[in-house]
Protein backbone atom coordinates (compact mmCIF):
# COMPACT_ATOMS: atom_id res chain seq x y z
CA UNK A 1 0.00 0.00 0.00
CA UNK A 2 2.80 2.45 0.71
CA UNK A 3 3.81 3.39 -2.79
CA UNK A 4 4.46 6.51 -4.78
CA UNK A 5 2.56 5.83 -7.97
CA UNK A 6 -0.31 7.90 -9.30
CA UNK A 7 -2.91 5.11 -9.31
CA UNK A 8 -5.48 5.17 -6.53
CA UNK A 9 -4.76 2.99 -3.53
CA UNK A 10 -6.74 -0.22 -3.89
CA UNK A 11 -8.30 -0.26 -0.39
CA UNK A 12 -8.98 2.34 2.28
CA UNK A 13 -6.98 1.62 5.44
CA UNK A 14 -9.82 2.72 7.74
CA UNK A 15 -12.97 1.16 6.21
CA UNK A 16 -11.54 -1.20 3.58
CA UNK A 17 -13.63 0.40 0.86
CA UNK A 18 -12.38 0.06 -2.70
CA UNK A 19 -13.77 3.53 -3.49
CA UNK A 20 -10.47 5.39 -3.25
CA UNK A 21 -9.04 8.12 -5.43
CA UNK A 22 -5.92 10.20 -5.88
CA UNK A 23 -6.47 13.71 -4.49
CA UNK A 24 -3.12 15.22 -5.37
CA UNK A 25 0.50 14.37 -6.04
CA UNK A 26 3.69 16.00 -4.85
CA UNK A 27 5.03 18.86 -6.93
CA UNK A 28 8.22 16.84 -7.31
CA UNK A 29 7.33 13.80 -9.40
CA UNK A 30 6.96 10.44 -7.57
CA UNK A 31 7.69 11.75 -4.06
CA UNK A 32 4.22 11.29 -2.49
CA UNK A 33 0.56 10.87 -3.38
CA UNK A 34 -2.47 11.87 -1.29
CA UNK A 35 -5.37 9.41 -1.42
CA UNK A 36 -8.95 9.77 -0.26
CA UNK A 37 -11.73 7.32 0.52
CA UNK A 38 -15.10 8.21 -0.96
CA UNK A 39 -16.96 6.19 1.70
CA UNK A 40 -15.45 7.32 5.02
CA UNK A 41 -13.56 10.43 3.82
CA UNK A 42 -10.25 9.24 5.30
CA UNK A 43 -7.21 10.79 3.60
CA UNK A 44 -3.64 9.56 3.70
CA UNK A 45 -0.30 10.15 2.03
CA UNK A 46 1.66 7.34 0.42
CA UNK A 47 4.70 8.12 2.57
CA UNK A 48 2.94 7.64 5.92
CA UNK A 49 3.69 4.60 8.12
CA UNK A 50 1.84 1.30 7.69
CA UNK A 51 -0.56 1.99 10.56
CA UNK A 52 -1.94 4.86 8.44
CA UNK A 53 -1.78 3.25 5.00
CA UNK A 54 -2.26 -0.51 5.36
CA UNK A 55 -5.70 -1.89 6.36
CA UNK A 56 -4.07 -4.82 8.17
CA UNK A 57 -1.98 -2.48 10.34
CA UNK A 58 -4.53 0.33 10.83
CA UNK A 59 -5.44 0.55 14.57
CA UNK A 60 -8.48 -1.60 15.25
CA UNK A 61 -10.00 0.99 17.61
CA UNK A 62 -10.29 3.45 14.72
CA UNK A 63 -11.51 1.14 11.97
CA UNK A 64 -14.95 1.72 10.47
CA UNK A 65 -17.48 -0.63 8.93
CA UNK A 66 -20.63 0.21 6.96
CA UNK A 67 -22.62 -0.74 10.08
CA UNK A 68 -20.70 1.56 12.43
CA UNK A 69 -20.81 4.37 9.89
CA UNK A 70 -24.62 4.08 9.63
CA UNK A 71 -24.85 4.62 13.41
CA UNK A 72 -22.58 7.65 13.49
CA UNK A 73 -24.16 10.99 14.36
CA UNK A 74 -24.57 13.57 11.64
CA UNK A 75 -22.09 16.40 11.96
CA UNK A 76 -23.99 19.64 12.48
CA UNK A 77 -23.55 22.54 10.10
CA UNK A 78 -21.15 25.30 11.08
CA UNK A 79 -23.25 28.21 12.38
CA UNK A 80 -22.98 31.61 10.71
CA UNK A 81 -20.35 34.01 11.97
CA UNK A 82 -21.40 36.47 14.60
CA UNK A 83 -21.67 40.06 13.40
CA UNK A 84 -18.67 42.21 14.18
CA UNK A 85 -19.15 44.68 17.01
CA UNK A 86 -17.82 48.16 16.41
Amino acid sequence: MTNNNSAAASVCPRCRSEQTEVVTMSPVKNVWVVYSCKRCFYMWRSTEPEENTDPDHYPEAFRLTPETMADMPVVPAVPPLRPKKD
